[in-house]
This record gives C-alpha cells, sequence and structure tokens, in this order.
C-alpha cells in the first residue's frame, strides 16, 4: 500500500498547487470563503475545500463524479478529496486560515478504517504544513446505520486535534439531540431551509431562537448559500456567527486570490482556533425590519 492512499493520484504542478486523478476524471480543489461578523464588519474566517471534476478539459458536475465512483471506492476518492485541498490549502490559502473539509461518516464503518484515514491525513498535513487545530471535519447531519460508530469516530477526530462542524442541519433527518450528543464547535445551516425560514417573521425569529441556543452552548453557527444582499442583513440581525456565499465571494481554483487575506486575527475562531481575518466590508444600512425580499409592514 502506498504511504498515503490520497499522495499516490497527486500530479504536481509548477506553481506549488496540486491536481488529482481518478479513472477518467482529473480533480482540481476549489475554495471558498467563509466570512465572519464582528463589530459592524465582515472578515474572512476561513475557507472551504470544494472539489472540481475535469473530464476531457470540460467541466463535470461534482455530483456526477460522485455518482460514477462504485462505493467500494468511496473511502478512496473521499481520501483523494482531501489530500488535494490540504496540499493546495497550504500552497495557496493565508497560512493562518481555517480549512473546512468533508467527511462522510457512512464510510467509516470500523474504528480502524478511521484510524488508518486520519494517520494518513496527518502524513498529508505535515507535507502542507497545516496545523490540525486548522482543521474543521463536516460531517453530514443525517442518520447512520450505526449511532456508535459515528460518535467513535467524531471522537477519532477530536484525538486527532481536529474541529467537528455539522453540515446541512436544518435539511431532512435533522436531529437537535444528535446536535446535543456530537457537541460541534460549528454547525452549519442549510441553505434551502434558511432561506425558507427568512421568507417570514414567524420563522425569522425561530432562526434567531435556534442560533442563540447553539452560541449558548459555545457553538458556532454558519449560514451557507447566502446569495443576496436581504439574506446578509437578516444573517446578521440573527445572530449568526459566520456566513458563506456568492453574494460574498464565489469559489476559486486553486491557485487562488485568497492569499490577500492573511492579515489579521480571526475573531470567531472556534475552541481557541485563531484564523485569517481581513476586514473586508464595514457593515451599515441595516435596515429596521426585513424578511424575504420585501421590508415587513
Amino acid at each position: 500500500m502506498s504511504r498515503s492512499i490520497g499522495l499516490a493520484h497527486i500530479i504536481r504542478h509548477d506553481d506549488g498547487t496540486s491536481s488529482g486523478v481518478w479513472g477518467i476524471y482529473t480533480l482540481q480543489s476549489a475554495f471558498q470563503p467563509i466570512f465572519a461578523f464582528k463589530e459592524g464588519k465582515l472578515s474572512v474566517a476561513a475557507f472551504e475545500g470544494l472539489i472540481r471534476p475535469f473530464r476531457d478539459g470540460e467541466p463535470q458536475s461534482p455530483m456526477t463524479f460522485f455518482s460514477t465512483c462504485p462505493a467500494a471506492d468511496r473511502l478512496h476518492v473521499e481520501a483523494l478529496t482531501r489530500t488535494l485541498h490540504l496540499l493546495n490549502a497550504g500552497a495557496c490559502l493565508p497560512q493562518e486560515a481555517s480549512i473546512f473539509v468533508n467527511f462522510d461518516p457512512s464510510v467509516f464503518t470500523e474504528r480502524s478504517i478511521a484510524d488508518n484515514a486520519l494517520r494518513e491525513m496527518r502524513l498529508v498535513l505535515h507535507e502542507a504544513g497545516i496545523d490540525p487545530g486548522r482543521v474543521v471535519c463536516e460531517v453530514t447531519e443525517q442518520r447512520s446505520a450505526s449511532q456508535e460508530t459515528l460518535h467513535s469516530f467524531v471522537a477519532a477526530l477530536r484525538g486527532n486535534g481536529f474541529r467537528i462542524a455539522v453540515d446541512d442541519y436544518g435539511a431532512d433527518d435533522s436531529d437537535i439531540n444528535r446536535i446535543k450528543e456530537l457537541r460541534p464547535d460549528i454547525v452549519k445551516f442549510d441553505a434551502t431551509w434558511i432561506t425558507q425560514l427568512m421568507e417570514s417573521g414567524a420563522g425569522f425569529a425561530l432562526l434567531t431562537t435556534m442560533v442563540k441556543s447553539f452560541e449558548e452552548q459555545g457553538i458556532r453557527t454558519v449560514f451557507e448559500g447566502i446569495e443576496e444582499g436581504w439574506q446578509l442583513e437578516l444573517a446578521e440581525k440573527s445572530g449568526a456567527s459566520m456566513v458563506q456565499g456568492f453574494v460574498l465571494a464565489r469559489p476559486e481554483l486553486a491557485p487562488t486570490s485568497f492569499r490577500v487575506f492573511g492579515k489579521t486575527p480571526d475573531p470567531v475562531a472556534a475552541a481557541g482556533d485563531t484564523s485569517a481575518a481581513a476586514v473586508v466590508a464595514p457593515r451599515t444600512a441595516r435596515p429596521a425590519k426585513a424578511f424575504g425580499r420585501r421590508a415587513a409592514p
């Protein structure tokens, strides 16, 4: 076996970045900034790694790529995508920036599988020059065959010094009790769900209550899929810690232009971490009340 399943499929480039190869696909990393609210301003707090597949030089959807991967290969493909993101993060992102990478807990059916994957990940982190404390592991908030396996996997992540984020909270099968059990550092709210809640005063009140409850437990919150200004205003008003979406920044293929963000400490680093946070824009002009696309009467 290679010293790392992921590294075995990596191609290095002269600019310091890397791409991956899996079958007929070439894989590239894209990164999207995650912004924090602090003192009336927005600042970059972290970056999420996103896979971008290409076939014969033409871009393909990630869903198309993953759908062609046999179930038996899923563990190896996920290792490759994380390896690619971490190597490229080391090459082209601010040195202090937090990095969000995805994990599918369903492929870690035994503790030994998780231990091997995390051992390989530590090799990649060492090569990339990234401290484990910078890494936030996103796990999908879905029902799995074994809750014991899921809890063991999350414990293994924590034991390796990584932080935990529950992804797509509010989507199907979400369960507040599982948040209590896993005690993640961060909860990422599902984009479609929060938009629906923002469309009414009652929905927004519920959203605000949930954010406050998480924050009181020391759990940071991220609103995903923020694509319009009114959503950004309501996200800030709700008390959300962080936001991510096209209205602020689109994903960029590595090498990115995001290194310029590595100037000041991250004001919202969970669990004591520090990340890059360049001031982007002052937050002014807040409507007194706004739900959906119109001001409330």
